[in-house]
């Protein structure tokens, strides 16, 4: 079977969403809220049992994720662009662990000794954008499949709603830390715990 490695992922990334549909739309409204306002990131955070909800969803839709990027080469350097199909899947795995691991170690090395609430909350926001990014990506890939684009432009587009979503996060990343801390330290906390493990993932991309 060719691509048997995405084939099980696609039909484990089913099950996943299948088992986390009621989770979801119970948290819409909180997702919704978080998007519209800071109080509702708030909101979302101080309940356990939403916040339990959102991280299981995001978990969810992480192999989709890994597909997408895969699917489309949205992360494709040289290095493993030659590579077969489910090894060049492999790759952009690790490569997608890589970036979420080096944002865990800049978070646990930047972590201020005041003002850690707040710091949590940036943290643990990305994975609300996550979600919003996902739904947005996935929807338009849906739309786009019923089209003639080619697929070099449909990344283009991906790389377009990735970038819209991102700008919204950083600026809620802002909101909150701004919240603890002066303007130039919120710049430095933002530039080290979302923008450089960013860059680094997208350099990774252009010089490997």
């Amino acid at each position: 079977m060719v691509f048997v490695l995405s084939d099980i992922l696609v039909v484990i990334s089913v099950l996943l969403c299948i088992l986390v549909l009621g989770r979801f739309l119970g948290l819409f409204p909180y997702l919704a809220d978080s998007l519209s306002r800071l109080r509702g990131c708030f909101a979302l955070e101080g309940s356990v049992r939403v916040r339990q909800d959102r991280n299981l969803v995001a978990l969810s839709l992480v192999i989709p994720a890994i597909l997408l990027v895969w699917r489309y080469r949205l992360y494709n350097p040289d290095l493993i662009s030659g590579l077969e199909p489910d090894f060049r899947l492999c790759a952009v795995a690790a490569a997608l662990a890589a970036f979420v691991l080096l944002r865990g170690l800049m978070y646990l090395i930047l972590r201020p000794r005041r003002g850690q609430e707040h710091f949590r909350h940036e943290h643990r926001v990305a994975y609300t954008y996550f979600i919003f990014l996902m739904i947005f990506v996935l929807l338009i890939v849906g739309i786009l499949s019923l089209t003639t684009l080619d697929e070099g432009m449909v990344r283009w587009v991906l790389y377009g709603a990735s970038a819209f979503i991102y700008l919204l996060f950083l600026h809620r990343c802002l909101q909150i830390l701004s919240l603890s801390c002066n303007p130039l330290r919120t710049f430095l906390y933002l530039c080290g715990l979302e923008i450089l493990p960013l860059s680094l993932l997208i350099v990774s991309g252009i010089v490997l």
